[in-house]
């Protein structure tokens, strides 16, 4: 089944199944449209030059930079940022012989292109189109709230499925642990997401250099994205009788912008700023709901793909090193990242694409596929693997809501939607779906665990992720549209399995 994802995963076709999903249902709010200014109006600098962008990788040790940076410019490349800590740089040219020149060059590892054209993408893993909510089914769901609830948590099934609501009974998280966001973009203007934001930590890193001018961190006025935004209230919505309540309410959230206009292209040099920024800057666990573009999966046997991949492997392990836990979405297509074999129809997504199989030992979705990362399928309302989620023996660390058709998974009254809500740009709150909105809910659990272990590295955070989860049996069969017909095979027993890994992430048990 293939299905239009925000993880930020591509755009793709949307099955006659899931035609029924209403993915993003907005709500009106109370906070005034989202202020213009700062870079943030700002189109990616690749957009408005024929020239391509390239990272071109040193080998061990990296003390061939300064001869590598003068054969850069012999090239005819511009060196843009150089990440000296990891042996990688960020270089731009209109010369298309550029990446095999610097692969000859001593004391170069791997060169490669970041893209096939000048032109930005779509990779994101959220589903569906929006749909406004009428003022009658707000004040509906506002007056089911209880006494301590947001006004609009009772719609929030997905709180419930992980005992985030049981959690807050003992603790919000601390003030201490910030989430970085590496997405679209983020709304801090939002009056969900106002209370717990860090400006100091937000950034925008489009083009592969951190941009920290005022508002430069926000979607872009003009064709943005809402992604980063519901993102970033999944994970910490303050508490604050004010529309959804997080799943990490207590703790904060910095926007790291990674996306071109449009919230279509994320590419290497700009999640590679990213990781780089978050790992300098004290976050503590970042949230990764996108694939790299344009390539779905990345092939180490084609030098310009090999390339990407060491540059952002280099960039997440020294995130890793410094304390940072990564954690991003499996993905929208229904694929079985441990099979042998996938054919992988949209790829390079910014020139022309065309059908290629490929072995998912050899051929990685970055970062998803990257070692130390965290790897997120998503649930649906009836707690089965959602319709339209990844997943695989081996590949799959957790899983957690991250919606569903309501066709196939309705949630128990008073909720309404099988999706996820969240706030989005200008005030507003919507559902959407996707493996994009499973992974804030770990990251939020990750920073709770944070929360309750100040000084716990990131390999005992995710220790305790798995350990804490709910162990999750495969179900067998697994029919989810009751055709008859099996809809994905779940390897693996009740306490590891291609479909949930060690089970749905547990908020109680993180704060216990």
């Amino acid at each position: 089944m293939t299905l239009h994802f925000s993880r930020t995963h591509r755009a793709l076709a949307v099955s006659v199944g899931m035609a029924t999903i209403t993915a993003l249902a907005v709500l009106p709010g109370t906070a005034s449209a989202m202020p213009t200014g700062g870079a943030a109006t700002k189109a990616a600098p690749a957009a408005a030059s024929p020239s391509l962008s390239y990272v071109v990788n040193l080998r061990k040790g990296y003390g061939h930079a300064d001869r590598v940076r003068k054969a850069i410019e012999t090239a005819g490349g511009t060196v843009v940022q150089s990440y000296d800590r990891i042996g990688v740089i960020v270089v731009h040219s209109a010369d298309p012989g550029f990446a095999t020149a610097m692969r000859a060059v001593r004391g170069v590892e791997s060169a490669g292109a970041t893209r096939t054209a000048p032109l930005p993408a779509q990779t994101t893993t959220d589903v569906g189109t929006p749909k406004t909510l009428t003022a009658e089914e707000v004040r509906a769901a506002t007056a089911g709230a209880a006494a301590g609830e947001d006004p609009l948590e009772p719609l929030q099934w997905d709180l419930k499925a992980i005992k985030a609501d049981k959690a807050h009974e003992k603790t919000l998280g601390s003030s201490k642990v910030t989430v970085g966001v590496i997405d679209t973009g983020v709304d801090d203007t939002h009056p969900d997401i106002a209370p717990n934001f860090d400006r100091a930590k937000s950034v925008s890193c489009i083009g592969g250099k951190p941009d920290t001018s005022d508002g430069a961190w926000r979607p872009f006025t003009t064709g943005g994205s809402p992604h980063g935004t519901h993102v970033a209230g999944e994970i910490a919505a303050a508490k604050n009788g004010v529309g959804v309540t997080g799943v990490a309410p207590g703790v904060k959230v910095a926007a790291i912008k990674v996306s071109t206009q449009g919230g279509s292209f994320f590419y290497t040099e700009a999640v590679v700023c990213g990781f780089m920024w978050a790992a300098d800057h004290g976050i503590d666990v970042t949230n990764n709901s996108y694939y790299t573009d344009p390539w779905y999966f990345n092939c180490k046997t084609d030098p310009d793909q090999k390339a990407l991949v060491e540059a952002i492997t280099r960039a997440s392990r020294y995130a890793e090193s410094k304390g940072t836990v990564n954690v991003a979405a499996a993905g929208n297509e229904s694929y079985d990242l441990a099979a042998d074999s996938i054919t992988d129809p949209a790829s390079p997504n910014d020139s022309t694409p065309g059908d290629r199989k490929i072995d998912p030992s050899e051929c990685f979705d970055i970062p998803t596929q990257l070692p130390g990362v965290v790897t997120v399928a998503a649930t649906g309302a009836k707690g089965l693997k959602s319709s339209f989620s990844n997943y695989g023996l081996g590949v799959v660390d957790v899983a957690a809501p991250g919606g569903d058709s309501t066709a196939y998974q309705p949630p128990q009254a008073p909720a309404t939607s099988g999706l996820i809500l969240g706030p989005v740009p200008g005030g507003k709150w919507a559902y959407m779906a996707g493996t994009s909105m499973a992974t804030p809910h770990v990251v939020g659990v990750a920073a709770l665990l944070k929360s309750a272990h100040p000084h716990a590295p990131a390999w005992k955070i995710k220790e305790l992720l798995k350990q804490d989860a709910d162990a999750t049996a495969c179900p067998d069969p697994y029919d989810i549209d009751g055709d008859g017909k099996a809809d994905g095979v779940c390897e693996g027993g009740r306490h590891h399995s291609g479909f949930y890994g060690a089970g749905v992430v547990n908020a109680l048990r993180a704060v216990r």
